[in-house]
């Protein structure tokens, strides 16, 4: 029975080419050291899954599988949830455990540092990692801002006039202001034949989410200098950079961090060159806490992660989303993940036993193993696998003693972590934002233009007005000063008359009076 499953094990498990290791075969209890369990590195663009309770190391075989990977020369990219991955610049301590471990995989343990580099959205516990508001896409901000269909429509309608019209949308200032523009200022009138009409409900609505974002202390995300993937793919002395974004001070916006992971794959998708089947990735991307990325999902959302995670195989790229559990994975998108690591489950709820009951039939049957009880019985460090050989034919399927992790498994000192940002090239070159012409000022010109292009306009027509009236009729019109000065020139002359002819009657009686 054992040398049938050491022999079933290696036929499944013995690519030709590179590989990584993930552990040995666990037969009956026992570790079976010669039954090794290989991940080809050819067939990691093929995505896989990591799955499994917390606690039952998940992060761990992250580690494991990224420091591999960095042996190999391949780039790595990593969520850092909690902060507790920047141990993988430290070279591991050894212990009994690490030693037994390794022993029993059939790997020596030995102590191993790694390169990495820091990165965060919030610019402090790592080098700012920027989007600008265009290349992010209403989809994905339709996402972060909990837009409804209708609101979402008219999202993708200001982008769509944004691209027609040439003005760059960098941050939230410049969407605001686009926003204010079309649906109660001069573009208004300009977009209702070819865009429709923006009504004052909706945009409010889109406003009011925007300034939500904003008051959260996290808008500073979307702007310049962008983050230019092409930095993921480093290398040092022939190893394979391991980058870690911290989002462990924005835990609190489980919208945002997954959404602008989707992005990074998005502008992975885009921009990278076909390159077809590689005898290794050219980057592999770990999406830890991928349940926060399809909960409440949008049809249009889900679309567009099927599509990147179906296509950007072929740019050289992995990814594997690490979750709870499988069933936290869309159907659609869980088709296509190729390596599966199932980590313990507990079936300690009526729930717990659905997706144990469910996600047992995502597994071949197996001569070797009830699935059902091996999934409840693993150990800290031990999962079931199965992934694709190197001919891409589904592996048996094995429950496997994993390999340690070599770095240390957890942060690193924090003076190191203020060192590895500090000496980092791309601190100094994402840390200062950028900020050039955008929509807000191009609208701006435009409203200025605008109005002085009004008052010009009603100068002109008043002079018109002024020129084309008669000159005899301009004669006669007096200002209301001349008309009262009139008026009392006309009093005084009558009051004179009156006067004049008193003065004369006197004169006259006096004369007769005399005779």
């Amino acid at each position: 029975m054992k040398q049938q499953f050491i022999d079933k094990v290696l036929a499944s498990y013995n690519p030709k080419g590179p590989f990584i290791q993930l552990g040995s075969g666990i037969l009956e209890g026992e570790v079976v050291t010669d039954a090794k369990v290989n991940l080809a590195l050819k067939m990691m663009n093929r995505h896989g899954l990591i799955a499994g309770a917390t606690g039952t190391g998940k992060t761990r075989t992250l580690q494991l599988m990224a420091e591999q990977l960095s042996d190999a020369g391949v780039p790595v990219f990593m969520l850092d949830v909690k902060g507790d991955l920047s141990g993988l610049a430290e070279a591991g301590k050894t212990n009994d455990a690490l030693l037994e471990r390794g022993q029993a995989v059939g790997i020596p343990f030995e102590p191993s540092a790694f390169p990495i580099e820091l990165f965060s959205l919030s610019g402090k516990l790592g080098a700012p990692m920027r989007v600008t508001i265009e290349d992010f896409g209403p989809v994905l901000l339709s996402r972060i801002l909990d837009l409804n269909d209708t609101q979402s429509g008219v999202l993708s309608a200001i982008f769509k006039y944004a691209e027609d019209t040439q003005l760059p949308v960098v941050d939230f200032t410049d969407l605001k202001r686009l926003l204010s523009y079309l649906s109660d200022g001069p573009g208004a009138e300009e977009i209702k034949d070819d865009y429709g009409r923006i009504s004052a409900a909706s945009s409010g609505a889109i406003l009011r989410k925007i300034v939500a974002i904003e008051q959260q202390g996290v808008s500073d995300v979307f702007g310049e200098r962008e983050f230019d993937i092409n930095d993921l793919f480093g290398k040092v002395d022939g190893k394979g950079v391991i980058s870690l974004l911290n989002i462990s001070d924005i835990q609190d916006q489980p919208l945002l961090f997954s959404t602008f992971l989707l992005s990074l794959l998005a502008q992975l998708f885009k921009k990278l060159p076909e390159v077809g089947d590689l005898d290794k990735p050219k980057l592999v991307f770990f999406f830890d806490e991928a349940h926060l990325l399809f909960n409440g999902a949008s049809k249009a959302f889900l679309t567009q992660i099927e599509q990147i995670v179906r296509l950007i195989r072929s740019k050289g790229v992995g990814v594997f989303f690490c979750t709870q559990a499988a069933m936290d994975i869309p159907e659609s998108v869980l088709g296509q993940l190729g390596n599966r690591i199932q980590h313990a489950l507990r079936a300690f709820t009526p729930n717990d036993a659905e997706n144990l009951r469910k996600t047992v039939k995502t597994y071949p049957t197996s001569e070797f193993y009830q699935i059902d009880k091996v999934l409840t019985s693993l150990g800290t460090g031990q999962a079931l696998v199965t992934v694709l050989n190197d001919k891409g034919i589904p592996t048996e399927v094995v429950a496997t003693h994993l390999v340690p992790a070599r770095a240390v498994m957890g942060p690193c000192a924090s003076s190191q972590y203020e060192e590895l940002i500090k000496g980092s090239s791309f601190f100094t070159k994402y840390q200062e934002r950028i900020e050039r012409r955008t929509a807000s000022e191009i609208l701006e010109e435009r409203l200025l233009a605008a109005n002085r292009l009004k008052e010009e306009t009603k100068a002109r027509q008043q002079a018109e007005k002024e020129a084309s009236r008669p000159t005899a009729t301009r004669s006669r019109r007096q200002t209301p000063m001349e008309a009262a000065q009139t008026q009392a020139s006309r009093t005084l002359a009558r009051e004179g008359v009156k006067l004049i002819g008193k003065l004369a009657n006197g004169l006259l009686n006096a004369f007769f009076k005399k005779k």
